[in-house]
């Protein structure tokens, strides 16, 4: 017998990209599948959390995050080669992005109020946006 619906939400999300699934409070847990978007050489822009950390958990497959330094502006990029089931925490106001593999799932947990006006995006230029090819192939092969 299952439990009653007040003591338990259930959520599931199977399609690809970013899917937020529960909000509470101050806090909404997401899940991120693979997209095209997030091929390294389809990346055109990272971002930054400037009111909270953002924390990643690869459950499936492979991912990389991509930090950079830098306040206005970007600058060294660094790979972070996730592995399975490790706690990942971007501190607030890290310029980050990501990369999967198609059979990736991350678990995803951010502010309920993250978005675009707390959250600027940075365009990378054609040298960065190669930096992020370069690393995911040195992670990768």
């Amino acid at each position: 017998m299952e439990p009653k619906e007040e003591l338990i939400e259930v959520k599931e999300y199977t399609a690809d990209g970013y899917q937020p699934l529960i909000n509470y409070e101050s806090w909404r847990v997401a899940i991120l599948k693979y997209c095209d978007e997030l091929l390294p050489e389809n990346i055109t822009k990272m971002q930054k959390h400037n009111q909270t950390d953002e924390v990643f958990v690869l459950l499936e497959g492979e991912c990389i995050l991509f930090l950079a330094e830098g306040d206005e502006e970007i600058e060294e990029i660094h790979a972070q080669d996730m592995e399975p089931l490790k706690v990942y925490n971007v501190k607030k106001s890290v310029w980050h992005t990501h990369t999967l593999s198609e059979d990736a799932v991350v678990l995803i947990v951010e502010n309920d109020d993250t978005c675009l006006d707390n959250s600027p995006e940075k365009d990378l230029n054609s040298e960065q946006q190669e930096k992020l090819v370069q690393l995911t192939a040195e992670a990768w092969n």
